[in-house]
């Protein structure tokens, strides 16, 4: 007795199932403009439930191994291309790629749920051989969807944020508790610090860092604002910690990036302060933008290109299955330059 052949699932098999036109489904899945999240969602659900995805890459490819990472960041695109950060990750990702003849398949997302489908789309579609996950947050979604898929991917965040995924990390609590340490060693008693976005999972390890450092070291006058990491919400939480009444204003900021650091600088300029006369100025990451500034801004120092370049090396051995495993990378260290200084008595 012979049985019949399962039918092909078929992109009108999808628009049928959420309830669109095969358009919207090709819109969809090409992430372009013109469907509401809803319904996006709607059609990554009706694909995840009849097992369908477009298999772009292997109509020129067949059958043969994609080489291609994939990389999805949720940050706003001219955001991205002013922090020195992501710029400088990149450039360590590519040049190992470039060393294997692998490309970067790099998106901008708007929320960890549009990752979610994207990557089931990359990986069903077969355009991927593995990706690189960023910006964890506590219980992450991507985590199980991960482990569902069995996409090979190196998430880049500490343990306790990324599951059973194979990570690779900083350790950002030992370098905020450096860098509270070396301010306390100056004779600040007042110092603050201007945060990233709350949500993310290393922000909440800073913040619980500091307060546990300052905390330790008696520091009763500590202040944390959260921001977005960009120029624009550094200059203006600076500007408000920096308003303050003298007894109340913080001598010396920790800032969670450079580019925050730099309009941090600006804004004490602007209202007449001294850096580091009046307060001393602290960058995190430490890129090109620190050495430029006048003063130069002392820094948390990490190299970032190499951080991105151990990532990839990574993920290359987790699709292999003869990777390192996860591991953090060295601990960020203090560069002291010409924002900091000793408080005026």
């Amino acid at each position: 007795m012979t049985t019949s052949p399962t039918p092909r699932v078929t992109i009108k098999d999808v628009a049928a199932r959420a309830g669109v036109s095969k358009g919207a489904v090709s819109l969809a899945f090409n992430h372009k403009p013109g469907l509401s999240e809803a319904t996006r969602d709607r059609i990554f659900e009706a694909a995840r439930e009849l097992g369908w995805a477009p298999n772009l890459a292997a109509r020129s490819l067949s059958s043969s191994r994609v080489d291609v990472v994939g990389l999805a960041i949720c940050r706003p695109a001219q955001l991205l291309g002013l922090e020195p950060f992501y710029m400088e990750f990149v450039s360590g990702v590519e040049s190992v790629l470039t060393e294997r003849s692998c490309s970067l398949l790099l998106r901008l997302v708007r929320n960890v749920e549009e990752e979610v489908g994207l990557q089931d789309a990359w990986w069903r579609g077969k355009q991927v051989s593995g990706s690189i996950l960023v910006d964890f947050r506590a219980d992450d979604p991507r985590v199980p969807a991960a482990e569902r898929l069995g996409l090979p991917v190196v998430a880049v965040g500490h343990p306790s944020l990324t599951g059973s995924l194979t990570s690779v990390w900083t350790d950002d609590a030992t370098a905020v508790t450096e860098a509270v340490g070396y301010l306390a060693a100056l004779g600040h008693r007042r110092i603050a610090r201007v945060g990233g976005a709350a949500a993310l999972g290393h922000t909440s390890i800073r913040t619980a860092a500091f307060d546990e450092a300052t905390r330790a070291l008696g520091i009763a006058g500590a202040r944390q604002v959260a921001t977005d990491f960009s120029g624009e919400e550094g200059a203006r939480a600076t500007r408000s910690l920096l308003s303050a009444a003298p007894p109340d204003r913080p001598t010396a900021i920790v800032y969670d990036n450079d580019i925050m650091a730099v309009a941090g600088l600006s804004v004490a300029s602007e209202m007449g302060l001294n850096v580091p006369g009046d307060v001393s100025l602290l960058a995190w990451d430490d890129s090109q933008l620190c050495r430029l500034t006048h003063p130069t801004l002392s820094a948390m120092s990490h190299d970032v290109h190499g951080f991105g370049a151990d990532v990839a090396r990574t993920l290359f051995g987790v699709i292999t299955g003869e990777g390192p495993g996860s591991h953090p990378v060295p601990t960020p260290v203090l560069t002291p330059r010409g924002s900091t200084a000793p408080p005026k008595v």
